[in-house]
């Protein structure tokens, strides 16, 4: 099934034919923005010397420290007046990145998504429940829009109330799901927990966070679905830049709206097909926010061979990152975020860990912080009004509940060199 087929199935002369022309005019676009400005002139680089694909070479990587120094509007590249909304991403010092979109972005993400739900064989006779975050992040929003747009009975549940999740999954004959890959299984031991079927399911869409094949067959065996894998980031408009076919081997990310290259993450070397490294991607269409080879942080590779499908390369499975980002209930979360926070508690030392678990299925993370010794009183009451404190500035820092542990100064681990501070316990979950 194809939503747009002469795009999804296009030939690789006439879509290096398209890139190259949208890539002119990416690179012209961008020069609305200062900071691009100053990196093409740094670099003695102008658009009018981007005349082949492999010359976006001549460009250097936009990373994302760029994107949070340009906070709240330094990055958008049209009038205000033509931004018609703005999502976030979480940063790492408190900062988010702003993502602005035109109504032509909109209708972009719209049709991305159009096309992943229609490839793996959704229609208007389907009823698609939307079980993840509305508001600022994009994952509510973008497959809402893309499920009203093919037609499908949208239903905007978001996050939380699982019992009533499960409900509305038996109530109103939901065929199809999308959520994190954690919360679909809590929602399969909430629904065994209550005996309920969920007969009518049959396509789970999960992304967010990273998942390993063994979780997708046990989502698929509880859930009673076909599993598919969603992938995207705010600074690619959302979720649904890629996605999985149903040969579930790789992701096809949309080449008419995205040139990809995989680099090597210490050299910033370009690597060929099939070789494994760093994401850098350049959105071909953006109005509101274009970017320019952009780090994502993900290490995958270009699959060389074709897909059965059609639908031209793809992207293998996302297998780490190259930086320090941890993803944890679909949310980002920097370590560098967390110490930012504890450290304008003027209460708090200077030492922190943080652990990781896969609790239930769900993600859970817990701070332990040492307290500076001029607060340390060892008084019960003054420990748990700190600890609230500590924890609601952790909340309202990252959008994420977290368990906090107030601990003795100088009870935590020191390290020679290179400071560790996160333990991830949850075992193999790329």
């Amino acid at each position: 099934m194809f939503w747009n087929k002469e795009m999804e199935t296009i030939s690789q002369t006439d879509l290096e034919a398209l890139q190259l022309s949208r890539l002119k005019w990416t690179v012209n676009h961008v020069q609305n923005v200062e900071f691009y400005q100053k990196k093409f002139r740094d670099a003695g680089v102008t658009p009018a010397d981007i005349q082949h694909l492999d010359d976006i070479e001549k460009i250097p990587f936009t990373t994302k420290k760029e994107l949070r120094d340009g906070y709240p509007f330094g990055n958008i590249a049209v009038p205000m007046k033509q931004v018609v909304r703005i999502h976030t991403t979480s940063g790492t010092t408190g900062k988010p990145t702003v993502v602005g979109y035109t109504r032509q972005d909109l209708d972009n993400w719209s049709e991305l998504i159009a096309r992943n739900l229609t490839m793996i064989g959704l229609t208007d006779e389907d009823v698609f429940q939307n079980a993840v975050n509305y508001g600022l992040f994009t994952g509510g929003l973008g497959f809402h829009y893309g499920g009203e747009k093919i037609g499908a009975t949208v239903i905007p549940s978001a996050t939380g109330n699982t019992r009533r999740q499960i409900e509305m999954i038996d109530d109103f004959g939901v065929t199809a799901i999308h959520c994190t890959p954690s919360y679909g299984m809590h929602l399969a031991e909430v629904a065994e927990e209550m005996g309920a079927s969920l007969d009518s399911l049959r396509i789970g869409i999960f992304g967010a966070e990273p998942w390993s094949e063994n979780l997708r067959k046990e989502l698929e065996t509880r859930l009673g679905v076909e599993a598919f894998d969603s992938y995207g980031m705010s600074e690619m408009y959302g979720p649904g830049a890629a996605f999985e076919c149903p040969e579930h081997d790789g992701l096809h990310l949309w080449h008419d709206f995205y040139f990809a290259e995989i680099i090597d993450p210490e050299t910033g070397e370009r690597l060929p097909d099939g070789e494994k490294g760093e994401l850098v991607i350049t959105p071909l269409v953006k109005e509101a926010m274009p970017l320019v080879r952009y780090r994502t942080g993900d290490i995958t590779r270009i699959i060389p061979d074709a897909c059965p499908c059609r639908r031209g390369k793809r992207l293998a499975r996302i297998s780490g990152r190259a930086d320090d980002m941890l993803v944890i209930r679909g949310i980002n979360v920097f370590p560098s975020q967390i110490e930012h926070t504890l450290f304008s508690i003027p209460e708090v030392g200077d030492q922190f860990m943080v652990y990781v678990d896969r609790i239930n299925h769900l993600d859970e993370m817990t701070i332990e912080v040492e307290m500076n010794r001029e607060s340390f009183s060892g008084e019960l009451a003054d420990l748990a009004g700190l600890q609230r404190k500590v924890a609601g500035a952790i909340k309202e820092s990252l959008n994420l509940r977290t368990t906090v542990r107030l601990v003795e100064p100088g009870s935590l681990p020191r390290f020679e060199g290179k400071a560790r501070h996160v333990v991830d316990r949850r075992g193999e979950i790329w």
